[in-house]
């Protein structure tokens, strides 16, 4: 009887499981965007700024194992905000628009002081100071299409 048993080489010392072979390392350390791509984001519009850095940061949080759960309140209330601040808005409704937008830093860190694994503390290094960029409803909308860029990407990537 013949078998086909092959034992798999060693890894060096110091080397981490492969992708797919379990472990929890991400295979690329995660990076924030810097503060000139968030303005180019938030305040400029630029489309292709705003692709490259939530398919970076998006895959980077599945690798994290972050679950759509831990941010679903998050990403819902910011969804409410978008329906609620219609264009040519009051100036009282503008105002009421950016007071919910900033409750959504406090939400963000009772999430991460929650999170185990840290990923959540990671997507909030990234929204905080979107959100503090954000001024005017065309700002808040580029900050919405960038934080649903990036769970398109992190679900793109095999995140739950």
């Amino acid at each position: 009887m013949t078998t086909n048993y092959r034992p798999r080489p060693e890894q060096p010392r110091g080397w981490g499981p492969h992708p797919g072979q379990g472990g929890n390392a991400p295979r690329t350390a995660f990076q924030p965007p810097t503060t000139q791509q968030l303005k180019a984001i938030i305040e400029d519009g630029d489309a292709k700024t705003l692709v490259e850095s939530a398919q970076s940061v998006g895959q980077a949080l599945a690798e994290m194992k972050l679950a759509s759960s831990q941010i679903r309140s998050v990403f819902a209330t910011t969804r409410q905000i978008q329906m609620k601040w219609l264009p040519g808005a009051s100036e009282p409704s503008a105002k009421a628009s950016i007071h919910q937008l900033l409750l959504l830093k406090p939400r963000l860190a009772y999430q991460a002081s929650r999170d185990q694994g840290q990923a959540v503390g990671k997507l909030k290094q990234v929204l905080e100071p979107a959100i503090d960029l954000v001024t005017n409803r065309e700002q808040f909308t580029h900050f919405a299409e960038y934080f649903e860029a990036i769970l398109a990407y992190h679900k793109a990537a095999g995140g739950d």
